[in-house]
Formats: C-alpha cells, sequence, structure tokens
C-alpha cells in the first residue's frame, strides 16, 4: 500500500487523469471569479465577468493547442445560465441549469441501481475503458453500487437544498452555497469515492482488470489502483 505522500500523488494523476493537465483550473476559476465579483459588484457584474473569463480562458486554450473540452463546457454552462436570467427575467434564472444537471444526475443514479448497472461504473468505463464485463462481476460491482449509491445521496440533498434556498434566500447566499457545493465539492466527492472505492475493491477481493482480461482463476490480487 502507498504510504500518506503516495496516496496523495496517486490522488493528484488520478483527477489528471480525469480532467486534464488544465481541465480543473478550467472548471474552477469561473464561478469563483463570479463569487468573488457578486460579493464585491453585485450579481449583473459576477454575470459577466465569470462568462468574460471563461471566453479567456477558451482563447488561451485555443491558442496554446490545448484541450478546449472543460473551457468550452465552462463557456457554454455560464452562456446558458445568462440566457435563462434574461429569458425569465429574474436573477434565479442563473442557477436552473445546475439544478436541472442535479435532477438528472439523480435520476440516472437511481435507475442505474434499479437495473443493477451503476452509474459510477459507467463514468469509469468512460473514462478508463476498462472491460465493461469486468464491472459487472459479483465481487466487483458491490464497490460501484455503493460508491452509485453515496453519489445519489450527495446530489439529491445538494438538489433539494438548492430548491429550498431559492425560495427563501438572497441571490448572494444562494451564490455562495451553490459554488460550494458546485465543483469543490464534486472534487471533494470524487476523492472520497476513489479512496472508498480502491478500498473495497480490495475488500472484496475479485481479480484485477489485468486478471479479468487474462481469465486468470481465483485467488485475485483485487484492483488495487484506479477506480
Amino acid at each position: 500500500m502507498p504510504d500518506g505522500a503516495g496516496r496523495g500523488r496517486e490522488l493528484l494523476e488520478e483527477l489528471r487523469g480525469v480532467f486534464g493537465a488544465v481541465g480543473l483550473l478550467d472548471i474552477l476559476l469561473p464561478p469563483l471569479l463570479f463569487l468573488v465579483l457578486n460579493g464585491l459588484a453585485g450579481f449583473n457584474a459576477a454575470m459577466i465577468g465569470a462568462l468574460g473569463l471563461s471566453l479567456l480562458i477558451a482563447a488561451v486554450r485555443l491558442r496554446r493547442g490545448q484541450s478546449l473540452v472543460y473551457a468550452l463546457g465552462g463557456m457554454g454552462s455560464v452562456g446558458l445560465a445568462i440566457g435563462l436570467v434574461l429569458v425569465v427575467g429574474r436573477s434565479e434564472g442563473f442557477f436552473l441549469p445546475g439544478i436541472v444537471n442535479g435532477g438528472v444526475t439523480v435520476a440516472l443514479a437511481l435507475v442505474s441501481l434499479l437495473i443493477r448497472k451503476p452509474m459510477v461504473a459507467w463514468t469509469s468505463h468512460f473514462a478508463r475503458r476498462w472491460p465493461l464485463e469486468w464491472y459487472w462481476h459479483d465481487r466487483v460491482r458491490p464497490a460501484y453500487t455503493e460508491v452509485t449509491v453515496a453519489w445519489a445521496l450527495f446530489f439529491g440533498l445538494r438538489l433539494a437544498g438548492q430548491i429550498v434556498l431559492l425560495q427563501s434566500s438572497s441571490i448572494s447566499r444562494i451564490a455562495l452555497i451553490n459554488t460550494l457545493l458546485g465543483w469543490p465539492a464534486i472534487i471533494l466527492l470524487l476523492i472520497l469515492s476513489y479512496l472508498y472505492g480502491t478500498w473495497r475493491l480490495a475488500q472484496l477481493g475479485g481479480p484485477s482488470v489485468e486478471e479479468f482480461r487474462e481469465g486468470r482463476p481465483a485467488p485475485w490480487r483485487s484492483q488495487r489502483r484506479g477506480f
């Protein structure tokens, strides 16, 4: 088992594998700027600032020949949110895309649990390209099922909190809590999911991906890295 420093490097490498070398900055900076500007200069300045920073990040990535996936995603989500504000005529419209996205995530998690194909296994499969059949092994699937339950609870509680806040709180308070429960909380969720998932896979004693591909019989050493 890696020591504390080794585990930290492993986590950082895994996050870079998910988001790329610059993706973390692309998704974190616009909402953080929005939060700061909203407190200092008001809601309209915060919207314009977040959109302007998203455009600037996309231009820098394009100029450097780097991936535009997260930069365009951030720009599109901010642009959609501003569009909704203009359409509904209320500042609360800025937060609707996040609420809709949260609702869809909860629904997908619950459906995946009902059909015994947990959502977290699908996300891992698309990111890592590990054999899909490996995830459904009886001594592998429980780890992904339990983490999917945790995701459903997190996104469900966040969705309920956002709806309550929209009905009863000020825009500044909604912006603060919405930002904290956005990507910062999701990155923490990913880290905890990875730590629990790799521990649970070792406890289950199922085959590693390599052992599964090679058709090795038990006993297995289990998947020790990656989730």
